[in-house]
């Protein structure tokens, strides 16, 4: 067997299903090769016992970095796949050093160790002796000393049914459950960093998410509009085929205001957002809602408010993956996942939109009935609804 680069993708969560593990690895096996298949570099995707084995023309690196980015793998590690016998995975640990460090005349010595593990029994050697013969080989090429405990340089050799792999470099992945295990959501999206977080939280634990974005339009320029799409288009990374919805609520939020909603004002805003989504969401055949909300992070989140808001929606639930985060805990998620640069970008929040001076912190969905009993809620929803825009932020057209 002619070595071959590739990549090995292993499970955390996911091997702990059972019985249900296949339903999981069939939604895992679509996303991972929409993530790294393209229409030049088609991917090959082998299963191992509790492994996935990802071949393609792409770059070692970009087949890489593309696999860091499905949820539902724990641990990527790019390997050499080589014959399976011990002279042949000896041979690929060598090749994997000379390519790293190039020759053992030029290179410092480090200590290192080899960490080799038998998925399948039927080897010659066992799991140390396996180790033991590699390492003899790597001492008298490179003359470097054995640390098993706290190596420079791990060598991973393993032993399969049908080959032997073997790698230097394991990187992390994103863990969760494959998006779309877990049902669809509409995940309610505004600019700052808290939305675009409970969505990606939402997404690792097995939801695939719609996104809706509501804009202060027509008194507010189009800024918020242009982050949504942007912090969708990223959030695309993960899932794929995302789809934005942007509802122009400004109008609605004037005729809350001349309904007499003063301290209100706020919270009648969020409930009527949260009962064109669930309208919007039944459409989309979503199972429920996804907010940013953190539990007394403003004014308008603390549980009073939350239960008025909730409230609103007649017959889906209304998921708050970040409600016992804090700010400094959502802002450093927000730049790991490389959105925190876009939710910083000025904008005309609908939010900010007839703020009251004070906003109440106590309200009962009896306050907000009296209110909104002076509109006709269900045609204002159908209204914002049919002036409602949709945009497919794809994150890259999968070409190499």
């Amino acid at each position: 067997m002619t070595p071959q680069p590739c990549v090995l993708l292993k499970y955390g969560e996911l091997a702990l299903k059972g019985r249900n593990r296949g339903r999981f690895e069939r939604h895992l096996l679509r996303n991972l090769e929409h993530a790294v298949s393209t229409d030049a570099a088609p991917a090959r995707v082998w299963r191992r016992e509790g492994v996935l084995v990802v071949l393609s023309d792409l770059p070692q690196d970009e087949l890489v970095a593309r696999a860091r980015e499905v949820i539902g793998i724990s641990l990527v590690q790019p390997a050499l796949r080589v014959a399976r016998n011990p002279r042949a995975a000896a041979a690929g640990a060598l090749r994997l050093l000379r390519d790293r460090f190039g020759s053992p005349d030029s290179a410092e010595p480090r200590r290192f160790a080899i960490r080799a593990r038998r998925r399948s029994k039927r080897f010659p050697m066992n799991s140390e002796q396996l180790a033991a013969a590699v390492g003899q080989r790597v001492c008298e090429e490179w003359g470097w000393p054995v640390d098993l405990s706290h190596p420079e340089v791990e060598i991973a050799v393993e032993v399969d049914e049908r080959e032997v792999f073997v790698a230097l470099d394991r990187h992390r992945g994103q863990g969760g459950l494959p998006v779309g295990s877990s049902g669809r959501v509409l995940a309610l999206l505004s600019g700052g960093y808290d939305s675009p977080v409970a969505a990606y939280r939402a997404m690792r634990r097995g939801l695939r998410c719609d996104f809706v974005h509501f804009t202060g339009a027509p008194y507010t320029d189009p800024s918020s509009t242009y982050k949504a799409y942007a912090l969708v288009r990223q959030l695309d990374r993960f899932q794929g085929d995302s789809q934005l919805h942007v509802v122009p609520i400004g109008t609605a939020q004037r005729e809350l205001a001349t309904a007499g909603a003063g301290q209100l004002q706020i919270v009648a805003q969020r409930r009527l957002m949260v009962r064109v989504a669930e309208a919007l969401a039944l459409r989309l055949g979503a199972q429920a809602l996804v907010s940013g909300d953190s539990l007394g992070q403003v004014a308008s989140q603390t549980l009073s408010n939350l239960v008025t808001v909730e409230r609103a929606a007649s017959s889906l639930p209304l998921l708050r993956p970040l409600l016992a985060w804090d700010k400094d805990e959502i802002m450093a998620e927000s730049r790991r996942l490389g959105l925190a640069d876009i939710s910083t970008l000025p904008d005309e929040d609908c939010c900010q939109l007839l703020t009251p001076p004070n906003v109440a912190t106590r309200t009962t969905a009896d306050e907000l009935a009296h209110v909104e009993g002076r509109l006709d809620l269900d045609e204002l929803v159908d209204k914002l609804l049919a002036n409602a825009q949709v945009h497919c932020p794809a994150a890259d057209p999968r070409t190499p």
